[in-house]
């Protein structure tokens, strides 16, 4: 294991951090396994919706209350306050009584916004906009932030780009698909092409649904054509968000490029057998700044980082980590 203790002074590199259960040593069961084994978790949850500068809207599901720390929870492509992951760590939240408080992306929280665009893997504005808001009515509170896959890459990039005057505490990003260009690629091939049908199909339901009742700037005829996300993004994304195709987007959108500009206490967390991009996504040491803590594991998958001796009962290593990295800050 490689680490540096002096974290004011020097990049933190850990390896060797996480040991996979026996029965899920693949990165294909690791990622899969949440979503067959986990039993919905009934969460005492707050639903408020937020009306936005531009006449859309977010909803934010909140938890607890009368806490001097919140934290807030940023979802994956295709998430919701129900993906297990989203369920696991906001019950580890309520167990410490903190206030948490769940982020839906735009068109995320099972009903469609309003405007033709809705989220992708670069927007920013709007998870500005919500800790702004949260900051506003709790002054006094102490902030953290966890992203899971895209909401990693949305909070990585917000990071980089505010810099000393980002308003949190510290910030977690797990699994992030820091290239997009080389996750669309890994997409292509071998059974990561199972993933991409699985979140496509679902991408593209959702877009046929928002815009039958209403004109769209994309042909909908056009997408049962669409196979890759290289595809979608460059017939979807990209000219719903104001970009000029697939390249722009990926260039713009991915966070390896501003990390260097970190500068809040961030804890980032990924398997080198992620089986949505290659190792080559990963950023190295001299890519990010003294304010990081990079946590690489041999293995864990996407969003899984499964362990436990006796198959069946799974211990779930993030919600263990995740906790013990804020309380270091809080």
């Amino acid at each position: 294991m490689c680490s540096v203790t002096d974290r004011s002074h020097s990049r933190d590199v850990k390896t060797n951090v996480f040991r996979s259960a026996w029965w899920l040593a693949n990165s294909h069961l690791q990622t899969i396994w949440p979503v067959l084994s986990r039993r919905k978790i009934n969460l005492p949850l707050r639903r408020e919706r937020l009306e936005l500068p531009d006449g859309d809207f977010l909803d934010l599901d909140w938890m607890g209350s009368n806490s001097d720390h919140i934290v807030l929870v940023l979802h994956g492509l295709g998430g919701s306050v129900n993906s297990p992951y989203a369920q696991g760590i906001l019950k580890v939240i309520a167990t410490f009584q903190w206030q948490g408080v769940f982020m839906h992306f735009r068109g995320c929280s099972h009903e469609h916004n309003r405007l033709p665009r809705s989220y992708h893997s670069g927007e920013t504005e709007d998870l500005k906009w919500v800790i702004n808001e949260i900051m506003r009515r709790f002054p006094n509170a102490k902030l953290s932030v966890i992203g899971f896959s895209l909401g990693g890459n949305v909070l990585l990039k917000w990071l980089g780009e505010e810099g000393k005057t980002a308003a949190v505490t510290c910030a977690i990003a797990v699994s992030v698909p820091f290239e997009l260009n080389k996750v669309a690629n890994r997409m292509r091939s071998g059974i990561s092409r199972f993933y991409q049908w699985w979140l496509l199909r679902q991408l593209k339901q959702d877009i046929i649904e928002k815009f039958k009742d209403k004109p769209s700037v994309i042909d909908l005829g056009n997408l049962k054509k669409l196979r890759t996300f290289w595809e979608f993004d460059d017939k979807v994304t990209a000219p719903l968000h104001g970009f000029i195709n697939v390249d722009h987007y990926y260039k713009t959108a991915s966070s390896r490029q501003y990390l260097k500009a970190i500068a809040i206490p961030t804890l980032i967390i990924h398997a080198k057998d992620d089986p949505f991009m290659t190792p080559d996504a990963i950023p190295k040491v001299e890519e990010i700044s003294k304010d990081i803590t990079l946590e690489l594991t041999e293995s864990g998958g996407h969003v899984g980082f499964i362990s436990g001796s006796i198959p069946g009962r799974s211990k779930y290593w993030l919600e263990e980590r995740i906790p013990r990295f804020i309380q270091e800050y809080i």
